[in-house]
């Protein structure tokens, strides 16, 4: 065999080589894709929604909202809904009513409280603003009309929202009472679009806080 016939003999096992590296490492590169479209799939499909959740609604403030939550025995995913719904988490928020702060309590409201709690003495509306405040006083209200209603959520979320008074009224107009007792339709004004929407944000945080 020839020198030249060696090194053609050669130059071939080495293009064979070649070809078959190269061949590897395009498998190479589509089992990492694979692998990437298929773990960017799982995420899309288990975890994406309950991340855009995580956005779409925040648990702010967490720590105190269980904390009093806990202290009232309420549902903190209620709480928190009521906060979401009224402030978005705002604790500088201001309603065209004058209700202030993240719980969105009227400062005769806020007077009330603070009577109720023996600390009318420091009471002063600005305090409202103080999210600590607002999320102690807002969770002793809505203890307060969970007492008065039995604990009935629709009941408790209609006075937070239009006070005991109203909600005592509806229920005797067969409109939005068959019994006196249950308020089975709610009325087509701001507390029933009020009502529904915190039920349905209710549902949202009851997710949120099962993880």
């Amino acid at each position: 065999m020839t020198r030249m016939s060696e090194e053609l003999i050669l130059a071939r096992k080495q293009r064979r080589r070649s070809r078959t590296r190269s061949k590897l490492a395009q498998k190479a590169l589509l089992a990492l894709l694979i692998l990437a479209f298929l773990g960017t799939a799982t995420y899309f499909i288990t975890r994406f929604p309950g991340d855009v959740d995580k956005i779409a609604y925040p648990v702010l403030y967490r720590e105190m909202i269980d904390h009093y939550a806990h202290r009232y025995g309420l549902d903190g995913a209620h709480v928190a809904a009521v906060i979401f719904c009224e402030s978005s988490y705002r604790p500088d928020a201001v309603s065209s009513a004058g209700a202030r702060g993240l719980m969105q309590i009227m400062p005769a409201t806020g007077q009330w409280i603070a009577e109720k709690l023996q600390e009318d003495h420091l009471f002063t509306a600005d305090l409202l603003f103080d999210p600590e405040l607002s999320i102690r006083y807002g969770c002793w209200y809505l203890n307060y009309l969970h007492d008065r209603f039995g604990g009935d959520f629709r009941k408790i979320t209609a006075a937070y929202h239009a006070g005991g008074t109203r909600v005592v009224e509806w229920l005797k107009d067969e409109n939005y009472s068959s019994d006196g007792i249950t308020l089975n339709n709610l009325p087509d004004n701001a507390t029933g679009r009020y009502v529904r929407h915190i039920e349905a944000v209710y549902e949202k945080y009851k997710e949120l806080y099962a993880k």
